[in-house]
C-alpha cells in the first residue's frame, strides 16, 4: 500500500489522540484507553510508525529551564528568489540551533522563522552574527512575543 493512500480509521484516531497527550503511555494503558486489546493496539501503533503517521516521540521542555524564555518570530525577505538562494538559505537555517521552525511562505516576505533566545541581547547577537549573514537575506522584521496565548503540537483528529 502506498503511504499516501493510507487513511486513518476511528481506532487509529483514538490511538493518536491519546499518544499526542502522553507519548510515554504503556501499550496496556493505551489499549485500555482506546478500548481494544493490547496486541491489536501494539500492531496498530507499529503500522502507524511504519507508514510515517507517527514520525517520532519527544520530551517537551519548559523554555525557562533551558534559558530560552524569549520567543521571537522573524519575517525574512530575500534579495533574490532563485532556487540556489532558497537552497543555501534553507541549509544555513537547518544548521542553526537557535531556529525552532522556519517556513517558506507566500505573501509579502519569503520565510517566517521562529527562535527562542535567552534575552534580547542574545537575539541581537543571533541577528547580527547569524541571520543577516545568511545567503540572500535583504531584510528582516522581528516580532518579540509578549504573551504565549496558545502553544501546542497536538493536531486535532
Amino acid at each position: 500500500m502506498n503511504t499516501a493512500d493510507y487513511k486513518l480509521d476511528d481506532a487509529d484516531r483514538r490511538i493518536l489522540r491519546v499518544l499526542q497527550q502522553d507519548g510515554r503511555i504503556t501499550n496496556q494503558d493505551l489499549a485500555s484507553a482506546c478500548n481494544m486489546s493490547a496486541s491489536s493496539c501494539f500492531e496498530r501503533v507499529r503500522r502507524l510508525r511504519e507508514r510515517g503517521v507517527i514520525v517520532g516521540y519527544t520530551a517537551l521542555i519548559d523554555p525557562k529551564f533551558a534559558e530560552r524564555e524569549l520567543l521571537i518570530f522573524i519575517e525574512v525577505l530575500l534579495d533574490r528568489t532563485t532556487s540556489d538562494i532558497f537552497d543555501q538559505f534553507a541549509d544555513r537555517i537547518r544548521r542553526s540551533p537557535e531556529v525552532l521552525e522556519c517556513h517558506m511562505v507566500a505573501g509579502g516576505f519569503d520565510y517566517l522563522v521562529k527562535v527562542r533566545m535567552k534575552d534580547m541581547a542574545a537575539y541581537r547577537v543571533f541577528l547580527a552574527d547569524t541571520l543577516i549573514t545568511m545567503p540572500g537575506v535583504r531584510e528582516t522584521r522581528t516580532y518579540a512575543v509578549m504573551e504565549e496565548v496558545k502553544d501546542t503540537s497536538v493536531l486535532p483528529l
